[in-house]
């Protein structure tokens, strides 16, 4: 017996692996997040299968159910949304797995910030101007360790992506104009990936009464930094003929 915790991906069934929709197929109990895992996901399971909606389970409710799954010498298919490693509350699953003796296995998900970067059709990381991507949140209920508060974060100037911040956007707003600037790329992407997606483009200074007058108010990933619009990023070594490496020599320019 085995729990498998599998990431569906952000939204558009096509998106979950190979590796994940076998096993929710095969598996016979399978547990998801019914808040937000697309219901063609859920579909893929056996005919036979206990399927179960977790949104208004408690951590021990569910816990009781992988119990008794073990008991019964079960696998389960434990589906999340995205991936499993961001933002999934499953950490605290595998620890009390751990403390059960359950064995469980992560199968990863295309997360819903790298849906959102395929909407808007750009790279996160361009040379010479943004090498680091930050994945965090602003700070709501859910408390920031210190030193990770946005404004903290924000001096570094990387590309940011926001999970579970739509919210709080004047927050956001107000960390990160003073080391990004108020004339700073902005995008939010609501349902990335989904049929229903949404797109609001701007900056820092208006993307607030953007994203209001969409009235976009959950599930929406926000990128912040000059990645967004920038055309006149360097060149990367890997397709310079003057730069050799493992798969090709460099052809030097004549001079």
């Amino acid at each position: 017996m085995r729990v498998y915790i599998i990431g569906a991906g952000p939204g558009d069934p096509k998106l979950i692996t190979l590796r994940g929709a076998e096993l929710i197929a095969r598996c016979p109990v399978v547990l998801y997040t019914g808040s937000l895992v697309p219901r063609e996901v859920v579909a893929m399971a056996d005919p036979s299968a206990t399927v179960l909606d977790s949104s208004g389970m408690t951590l021990d409710q569910i816990l009781e159910v992988i119990v008794s799954a073990r008991d019964a010498g079960h696998d389960v298919a434990r589906v999340h949304t995205g991936d499993p490693a961001l933002f999934g509350s499953t950490a605290e699953q595998m620890r009390r797995m751990e403390e059960l003796s359950i064995p469980y296995e992560i199968v990863p998900g295309v997360s819903s910030f790298s849906a959102a970067a395929a909407a808007l059709g750009r790279e996160l990381t361009l040379p010479e101007l943004s090498q680091t991507v930050i994945l965090t949140r602003a700070e709501g209920r859910t408390p920031m360790p210190e030193r990770e508060k946005l404004a903290d974060l924000a001096t570094h100037r990387a590309t940011l992506c926001l999970f579970l911040s739509i919210t709080l956007m004047r927050d956001v707003v107000e960390a990160l104009i003073p080391s990004y600037g108020p004339d700073c790329p902005v995008a939010v992407v609501h349902k990335a990936s989904c049929p229903d997606q949404k797109i609001v483009r701007g900056t820092l200074a208006d993307i607030r009464e953007k994203v209001r007058e969409a009235g976009i108010k959950t599930q929406s990933m926000i990128l912040v930094g000059h990645v967004l619009t920038s055309t006149d990023f360097a060149n990367s070594k890997l397709y310079d003929p003057e730069f050799s490496h493992r798969f090709r020599r460099a052809v030097r320019s004549p001079s």
